[in-house]
């Protein structure tokens, strides 16, 4: 048996246009890629720990799907 790597982080937890309140909360800082014109906000937790932190804000997951090896969360928060 070979033991299957898994990914424990950075998570990816917004885009530019996020709220930069909530970034701060989960700790994330904003980077910039070397050829992409846009930002992304990245947290080096797992993204468990990112999701028990949303859900302490009373967010939900919706929705969650895989993009080729990345998996995608929708959260709603009411």
């Amino acid at each position: 048996s070979v033991p299957v790597p898994q990914e424990a982080g950075p998570t990816m937890v917004g885009d530019e246009h996020s709220d930069p309140h909530l970034m701060s909360i989960l700790g994330a800082t904003k980077r910039s890629t070397l050829g992409n014109n846009f930002s992304e906000y990245y947290v080096n937790d797992a993204p468990r720990v990112v999701l028990d932190k949303l859900e302490s804000l009373g967010y939900r997951v919706v929705s969650m799907t895989g993009v080729g090896q990345t998996l995608v969360w929708c959260l709603h928060k009411e």
